[in-house]
């Protein structure tokens, strides 16, 4: 699984940039067909101004999840959680068929 990650009119740190393989590197748990992991990070001007967009690649689907925060962490760490609902549905789908 390949995770790919781009900041938009900022730099992010290292520390962000391990965080969020650590924590998107677990998905694979759920699903084992993930091709590619895509994370944006963008910046609001409202007052949760910290935005990550999630699209997983998948063979036939694509998700994508977006979520907004305070901080990148807690909006990541959203993002992985309805991700891996999401991806339990679909793998528990894909069994029935």
């Amino acid at each position: 699984m390949d995770i790919r990650i781009q900041s938009l009119k900022f730099n992010a740190d290292q520390k962000l940039i391990d965080f969020i393989e650590k924590k998107l590197s677990k998905l694979s748990r759920y699903y084992d067909e993930i091709q590619r992991v895509e994370v944006v990070l963008s910046l609001l001007p409202d007052h949760e101004n910290k935005n990550v967009r999630i699209r997983v690649d998948m063979p036939g689907n694509d998700l994508v999840v977006e979520r907004h925060s305070i901080k990148f962490e807690d909006a990541l760490v959203d993002c992985a959680d309805v991700l891996k609902d999401i991806l339990v549905k679909y793998k528990e789908k894909r069994k029935e068929i």
